[in-house]
Parts: structure tokens; C-alpha cells; sequence
């Protein structure tokens, strides 16, 4: 019990110091909220949704359409291979019986290496589809900020938000969504700009 006391009296002694000092961080923090109010009462900010945005983009219809057609042009030189790699599978099978062991076995060795050039040409078409999507998305956010950027100066907005479902922005005001004007905009000058190409 004596050795108890003399921590509690120690513990005691050290909240009533603590509770004495002055709180320089309680008025540190009112005094700069005032400015902070001020600072950001004339903060003017609206949101789009990024999914509409992106889908309802003449730019990005159109590519996405280019991408997949490519795709589709890809899907069926790779069916098209994939089946005379079958054939010759198939006459091998049938002839095979009428070869020399030697000749067999190189036989087999030319199908696994025309199987494994099958599968590389696979990978490589797969992965340049998936270059070409990953450099569409980036173009198009590309063009998106730099249109929200001119389109933000122009009416003197400070911040656009991104409002996607899931994303950082629980709920805006029907008031502050954009995405219709920046859909339009983005669309105006995607056909002026094409319209200067022609």
C-alpha cells in the first residue's frame, strides 16, 4: 500500500500541472478559424460527373469506336490463325502414323513452336489493345482538365469536383453540377475542332 500511494500521488500531481498550463493550442486554433472562414466563405465550387462526362464525349465515342473495331480486326486475324494451327494439328494426327519417328518428333516440335508463336502474338495483340485503352483514357482526362481548367476561369469557379459513385464526394447540390454544359462544351469543341481538320 505504501508503495501504491506514493504513485497515485505522483499520477495526481502531474494532471493538475497539465490542467494548469495555458492552452496555446485551444486559442492558437480559434484565432486562425475566423481567417480560415474568411478565407474560403467566397470559395466557389461545383462538380461534374466524371462517368457522364467521359461516355457522353464525341472525342471518346469515337475513338472508343476506333479501339474497338481494332479489336474486333485483332479477334478475328487471331481466329483466323488459331484455326489453320488446328488444321495442321488435325493432318498431323491423321498422317502422323505414316512418318518416321524423326520425322514425327520434329513434326511435333514445328506445332509447339508455331503454338508458343500463336500464344506471343496473342500477348502482343492483347497488350497493345490495352496500351491503346490505357493512352485513350489518358488522353481524354488529359482534355477533360484542360477544358475544366478554361472552363473554371472563365466563370470564376475556384474548384471542380469530380463526382464519381464510391469517390470522396458524398452529395452536391443539383445547382452545382455541371456535367451537362461541360459535356457540351467538350462536344462544341471537339466538332470544331475536326470540322478545322476536314
Amino acid at each position: 500500500m505504501k508503495k501504491v500511494l506514493p504513485i497515485f500521488v505522483s499520477f495526481g500531481i502531474l494532471l493538475v500541472a497539465f490542467a494548469c498550463q495555458p492552452k496555446a493550442t485551444e486559442t492558437s486554433e480559434t484565432t486562425s478559424q475566423p481567417e480560415a472562414n474568411a478565407s474560403f466563405s467566397d470559395l466557389k465550387v461545383a462538380y461534374v460527373y466524371t462517368d457522364s462526362v467521359i461516355s457522353k464525349y464525341e472525342y471518346f465515342k469515337v475513338k472508343s469506336e476506333e479501339l474497338t473495331e481494332k479489336g474486333k480486326k485483332f479477334e478475328g486475324d487471331l481466329q483466323s490463325r488459331a484455326r489453320g494451327f488446328e488444321q495442321e494439328v488435325a493432318n498431323f494426327q491423321q498422317t502422323g502414323g505414316n512418318m518416321t519417328p524423326n520425322q514425327q518428333r520434329a513434326k511435333q516440335e514445328e506445332l509447339l513452336k508455331k503454338e508458343q508463336n500463336l500464344m506471343t502474338y496473342r500477348d502482343n495483340l492483347m497488350q497493345e489493345l490495352a496500351t491503346d485503352e490505357s493512352s485513350l483514357y489518358s488522353e481524354v482526362y488529359d482534355k477533360v482538365q484542360a477544358y475544366l481548367k478554361k472552363y473554371a476561369d472563365e466563370q470564376g469557379l475556384d474548384l471542380i469536383l469530380s463526382y464519381t459513385r464510391g469517390g470522396a464526394v458524398w452529395y452536391g447540390k443539383d445547382a452545382l453540377d455541371l456535367t451537362e454544359e461541360v459535356v457540351t462544351g467538350l462536344n462544341q469543341e471537339y466538332a470544331s475542332s475536326t470540322a478545322i481538320e476536314k
